[in-house]
């Protein structure tokens, strides 16, 4: 038997949640920023074990995907402390991602990472966002896929509407993939414009 997920989490949070139940959609149809329609039903709510299994990376950092080049993402570009990845295919003109180089998570980084992490996200936010056809850069951390600090970046395209928000990491699942072709050339941009305030391009 596994050692996780064998006992109910308690709090007073959870003691009040309709485990089990399945709550109405609705509130997703009304939104408006969602892009839903029709009969959406959600799963109901499934009941919720500790101990959680752990992230990648939190027992061994040798099977950590953001501390190797050969992780699944290619890396970009990179400096002293941070690296700049990209998603190997994706439905938006750009998906990567912002680590620090060393295995340390949020609450792990020293005063020198904390010190420049501002101004990393900016310059790495003004890259995707000087893409063609972007108008946006989107970022944000889950923190529940791996043991190591990181930031996803995602790029909206001009004049979608429908991609504002929490929708556009929804509209990435579902588009079609993005041209090869063009996603290089915009992983090359974005190495480029990373290394030109500093640091190596890695393209």
């Amino acid at each position: 038997m596994s050692q996780y997920r064998t006992r109910p989490a308690s709090s007073r949070w959870h003691d009040g949640a309709p485990i089990g139940e399945r709550v109405s959609a609705q509130p997703l149809l009304d939104d408006p920023l969602g892009s839903f329609e029709g009969d959406l039903r959600l799963s109901p709510l499934q009941p919720m074990l500790v101990p959680e299994e752990p992230r990648h990376g939190e027992l061994d950092p040798s099977e950590c995907g953001h501390c190797t080049r050969d992780g699944g993402w290619r890396w970009l570009w990179r400096d002293d402390l941070w690296h700049v990845s990209a998603a190997p295919e994706s439905g938006l003109p750009f998906w990567g991602g912002l680590a620090p180089n060393d295995h340390v998570m949020l609450h792990e980084l020293g005063p020198e990472l904390l010190t420049t992490l501002g101004i990393v996200v900016q310059r790495f936010a003004g890259a995707v966002q000087g893409l063609d056809g972007v108008a946006r850069t989107h970022f944000s951390r889950w923190g529940d896929g791996s043991a190591h600090f990181h930031l996803q970046f995602m790029a909206r395209p001009l004049g979608m509407m429908q991609g504002r928000g929490y929708m556009l990491a929804v509209w990435d699942d579902v588009l079609p993939r993005t041209d090869p072709a063009v996603l290089a050339e915009n992983h090359a941009r974005i190495a480029a414009a990373m290394a030109a305030g500093g640091g190596e391009p890695l393209l």
